[in-house]
């Protein structure tokens, strides 16, 4: 089923008269039967050709995400490639990224417990069983081909009894789909392998049943490189031990290539499962009384109450409502120390309730979930392309037809300067079988693969491959202060009372009007009057340990508010009784602005220079009066977190120069900065100022990442050549920004760009290999440097070491 998204803006490339096709859906398809680079180029452009259709297509995962217009029928596409020759499954979007990392083709049900992995398996099974056989039999051939010694009477007919089986029944894999393309037209790696057989096969059969070969008595020396025809004519070698030690050769290689393949999703695939597959529903009946009842993941919905037990997985996003537990979630951040959370607590779907009841109120479910997310944007990730992988396919779809040439004109040159059918015949062969483009096709796909599911286990989201080419060219790291560098909370600090009044008393009188307010610095002076005051056993009377509710007002402990007012941007007011004032009197408490309780008839001039040195000290002051005096200066900071000066370090190591960029006072931010080891700051910059500032650092030459958590950074994040949004901010961020940090650790900002480094270095040594390899093989065959076998051998290699050197990847971070 095709998910629908928003048209962009993006036009097709028409003139100006003509209204653009604009992408309104995105398709997706398991796509079977491709093997090489030259497949990926055919299906691209098969698809290609349907109007309105455009596709970017996957050898690792062995799947097609294709850009639809609404006027386009998806079965469309479907037989656009089976008529390329390859099988064609639409899934949908909930089973897109597993099934792209199973690399299966069949549509399943939705039995939640069905093992997706079954047709990779059964393929793998069919592979590893025409291995053992073929290198059974493949053994003996190429000790009496290759050892004359023991060429007993009549070996050459026993060498062929074990050959054929080898050469047709073990290589039908390779034989199969080159037959499939050329019905289509086209051939694909597939097509080289089968011919090289294919022709040392029938070369050998003719060899030896009407060449001469067969006669009983007859020696072959061995022969590893082709021998020029000098002089009296030789006898027709047999090929048997070419045909049949190439398919071996070829399918140990497509055997490890596959298991390799499979490894490299593992990642993922395993995050992917963690999801729990029951949840404990909570039903409320008419009379109030709640009954639980177990039910699918599945079943629930947005507002749903379910229960978390000790050890159990949460099962999806949600709020807790009630209880307080500690939650591990290393499985999606990589963090091992749990969380702890209470109500009013997110939740995340998949991570593990360690230690108390919790119910918790369903916010996402289904595709909407973050564990979805997740896997959605990494499998996107996955699917495309870098543009080094794009000129890798360009040459790969006219490869095969020009291998096919050099091998005729091969043969051509060989005969023409006296060389002999023979040795033309084992030149062509080797031509055709080590030029196969397999490793091309596996270079990109396979480190993005293995790279992306690192990133997933890390905690490190990659939205697609051309992030890579940014993270190698940043040099400058832009960081929003509040909840990127600080822990974006504010913490009181500190309590300044004036001479002669105790700081308990200034703490808790602020701590019960604040009690009333939303604002975050109200929370955190009331928690602190709560924390603080509560120490050491029950509240003593008249402390501010408890807020209760009541029809006339909010009673904190036995201290009661009244007539509470908030003046939006200078401060709160309200009047505090105590049980010690009498029935109907209290204080007229005032916490905000020095400047509006002057307004309000305060005399502050006591501390007036305790609030300006707080505030010159990049922290954020108010005060607190009551009788018409100023009683005390409350001191609050967003403090910095406890990682983040690592975190600049890792950051500095990388080359990278770090800039504090916040909307808090010069003096704030400064001392934010010097805690964590940031030169360069730019303070008071406006929400909408930020696009504008890090614009002039791009001006300067400077490429630029950016991170940042908030709803006032996705501008930004979006201007950056690098957008880093830490996951514990807003999904607007996180949609805008090419790397998400699922952890709201700062660390993870210079792990993120070290992996995507890593990866993109993998996937340039990949293609050099696979490039090279080719290059220099060829001339070697065309040559007669190279014997078949070899030729067969060193292809093989060169697939199973680009997997190999992408699996180094998974340590990677």
């Amino acid at each position: 089923m095709a998910r629908t998204h928003p048209p962009s803006a993006a036009t097709d490339g028409t003139a100006s008269d003509v209204v653009p096709v604009t992408p309104v859906a995105v398709l997706d398809l398991a796509v079977g039967g491709m093997t090489c680079a030259s497949c990926v180029a055919r299906v691209e452009k098969k698809i290609g050709k349907v109007p309105g259709a455009r596709a970017v297509v996957n050898l690792a995962t062995e799947t097609a995400q294709v850009e639809l217009t609404d006027d386009v029928d998806p079965t469309t596409v479907v037989k656009a490639v089976e008529a390329a020759g390859y099988t064609a499954t639409v899934l949908r979007d909930s089973r897109a990224t597993e099934a792209a990392l199973s690399g299966h083709g069949p549509q399943h049900d939705d039995d939640v417990h069905e093992d997706t992995s079954a047709p990779t398996r059964e393929r793998g099974e069919d592979l590893y069983r025409r291995v053992v056989v073929s290198a059974i039999l493949t053994a003996p051939v190429l000790v009496l081909s290759m050892v004359p010694p023991l060429q007993f009477p009549g070996w050459q007919w026993v060498v062929t009894a074990l050959a054929l089986p080898v050469v047709t029944w073990g290589a039908w894999p390779f034989h199969r789909a080159a037959a499939r393309a050329a019905r289509h037209g086209s051939s694909t790696m597939d097509s080289l392998v089968s011919i090289g057989v294919t022709a040392a096969s029938v070369w050998s059969l003719w060899a030896i049943t009407l060449g001469g070969a067969g006669e009983i008595g007859m020696r072959m020396e061995p022969v590893l490189i082709p021998r020029m025809a000098v002089g009296e004519m030789h006898m027709p070698e047999i090929y048997f031990e070419v045909a049949a030690v190439v398919a071996t050769f070829l399918l140990l290689g497509r055997y490890i290539e596959h298991r390799s393949r499979r490894r490299a999703g593992d990642a993922l695939r395993t995050l992917l499962s963690m999801g729990a597959t029951e949840a404990t529903l909570l039903v409320t009946d008419d009379a109030g009384r709640r009954t639980e009842k177990q039910v699918p993941t599945a079943a629930l919905q947005v507002g749903d109450l379910f229960a978390a037990r000790p050890g159990e997985k949460i099962a999806t996003d949600g709020v807790v409502v009630e209880g307080t537990s500690a939650v591990d979630t290393s499985l999606l951040t990589g963090e091992p120390v749990p969380v702890d959370v209470g109500p009013e607590s997110q939740v995340t779907g998949a991570t593990i309730n360690t230690s108390g009841y919790l119910v918790v109120r369903a916010t996402r479910v289904g595709e909407e979930t973050t564990l979805a997310q997740i896997g959605r944007l990494v499998a996107q990730a996955q699917t495309g392309k870098a543009a080094i992988q794009r000129l890798a396919d360009r040459i790969s779809a006219v490869f095969v037809p020009i291998v096919n040439v050099l091998a005729i004109g091969t043969f051509t040159v060989w005969m023409l300067v006296g060389g002999g059918p023979q040795a033309a015949f084992t030149a062509a062969v080797a031509v055709l079988i080590i030029a196969c483009p397999c490793a091309l096709g596996l270079a990109t796909p396979t480190a993005l693969l293995v790279g992306t599911g690192r990133g997933a286990q890390l905690g490190i989201l990659i939205k697609g491959p051309e992030i890579l080419e940014h993270t190698r060219r940043v040099d400058t790291v832009v960081l929003d202060k509040t909840g990127t560098v600080t822990e974006g909370r504010m913490d009181l600090v500190d309590v300044l009372p004036a001479d002669g009044v105790d700081a308990d008393e200034v703490l808790r009188f602020a701590g019960a009007v604040e009690a009333r307010s939303e604002h975050p610095i109200a929370r955190a002076i009331a928690a602190r009057a709560r924390d603080t005051l509560t120490t050491g056993g029950a509240p003593e009377p008249g402390t501010a340990s408890d807020v209760r509710v009541g029809a006339d007002g909010v009673e904190v402990g036995s201290d009661q508010v009244v007539e509470f007012s908030n003046e939006a941007g200078r401060g709160v007011t309200g009047v505090v009784r105590t049980a010690h004032d009498g029935v109907g009197l209290g204080r007229r408490v005032l916490v905000g602005r020095p400047s509006w309780l002057r307004d309000e008839g305060v005399d502050t001039t006591g501390l007036d220079q305790a609030f300006t040195g707080a505030e010159s000290g990049g922290a954020t002051a108010v005060m607190v009066a009551w009788s018409g005096v100023a009683r005390g200066v409350l001191v609050l900071r967003d403090p910095v977190k406890a990682t983040s000066a690592q975190a600049l370090t890792e950051l500095r190591d990388l080359g990278l120069r770090p800039v504090l960029l916040t909307g808090d006072n010069r003096a704030a931010a400064r001392t934010v900065a010097d805690q964590v080891g940031i030169e360069e700051v730019i303070a008071e910059v406006l929400p909408d100022q930020k696009v504008a500032a890090v614009k002039e650092l791009q001006d300067q030459g400077r490429v630029v990442a950016m991170v940042g958590d908030g709803v006032n950074d996705a501008a930004a994040l979006a201007q950056a050549d690098l957008g880093l949004a830490m996951g514990t901010g807003t999904d607007v961020a996180m949609q805008a920004a090419d790397l998400t940090l699922v952890r709201g650790d700062l660390r993870a900002a210079g792990q993120s760009i070290r992996l995507s480094r890593h990866t993109l270095r993998i996937i340039k040594q990949n293609l050099f290999w696979a490039f090279f390899y080719n290059v220099a093989a060829i001339p070697l065959a065309a040559l007669g440097w190279l014997n078949p076998m070899i030729a067969g051998a060193a292809m093989a290699a060169s697939s199973v070491l680009v997997v190999a050197n992408s699996l180094r990847l998974r340590r990677a971070g």
